[in-house]
């Protein structure tokens, strides 16, 4: 798939282009990235001092908000090209590894966005050499209860016979604690969102992720060196409108 397909494809499903997620909300979720509220900050550390006017420029040039900074209120935008641009850096990480046979953990906390994005992906990767992280055991999540299990090769939060909407750090610390805890060794790259992404490039593992114009904490990680690729889309539409994303990543991987 060329770029100019993909593009159209994502604009018409406003994945990127105007998309739902209103400005007031992008800037809310900027103070309290920055005020280290659980559910915005994404497990992401902050060696260096960020204040709103950074992260915004950050977020403006990033991840495609409009540039007028004056613009408290409406329908706020995400870059079609940005999108792209990052979605071929992530193609080639995804391929490489997997061509390499590494090993590589998939993982999501949009369970009703993202997880058939991260399933066709891995599947890809499998077939043509990744291992993919496995173990037989859910692994228990402390503080927050429930536990991490795979579906279809997707690490996921499960609690109470759900698979929840979260942007927790807590279960890939756990998951990543309880793989070291038994022997194991981490994966040679990572594959998420969210407090999944976040929590594995703080603890320094090789990272590439998906995240919303909403999510600030990815794309502060990103700058600060910490996770490699970060792609701006809006990570929760109806899931079949990514499948023109999937299959321009395979393309671009040589995993098709």
């Amino acid at each position: 798939m060329d770029r100019t397909t993909l593009a159209h494809a994502l604009e018409t499903a406003h994945i990127t282009g105007e998309v739902a997620t209103p400005r007031e909300n992008n800037l809310s979720h900027i103070h309290r990235f920055l005020a280290h509220e659980r559910q915005f900050d994404f497990g992401v550390e902050l060696p260096r001092d960020w204040d709103f006017d950074s992260v915004l420029a950050l977020m403006i040039d990033r991840a495609g908000l409009r540039p007028d900074k004056k613009f408290l209120e409406g329908v706020d935008t995400i870059s079609t090209e940005a999108c792209i641009d990052a979605l071929n850096r992530m193609a080639t990480v995804i391929g490489d590894v997997a061509r390499a046979g590494g090993e590589i953990l998939f993982a999501s906390g949009h369970p009703a966005g993202l997880l058939p994005v991260h399933m066709a992906i891995a599947a890809a990767a499998a077939s043509h050499g990744a291992r993919i992280s496995r173990q037989t055991n859910a692994v228990p999540v402390p503080g927050i209860g429930g536990d991490c299990r795979q579906i279809n090769r997707v690490w996921i939060w499960h609690q109470h016979g759900g698979s929840p909407h979260t942007h927790l750090a807590e279960p890939m610390h756990a998951l990543l604690d309880d793989i070291t805890c038994r022997g194991g060794s981490v994966p040679d790259l990572v594959v998420a969102d969210h407090g999944w992404a976040g929590a594995a490039a703080s603890r320094g593992l090789r990272t590439v992720g998906y995240a919303d114009c909403n999510d600030p904490a990815l794309f502060v990680a990103e700058a600060q060196g910490t996770i490699e690729v970060t792609v701006p889309l809006d990570d929760d539409v109806v899931p079949h409108l990514y499948e023109p994303l999937i299959e321009f990543v395979l393309d671009r991987a040589g995993l098709s």
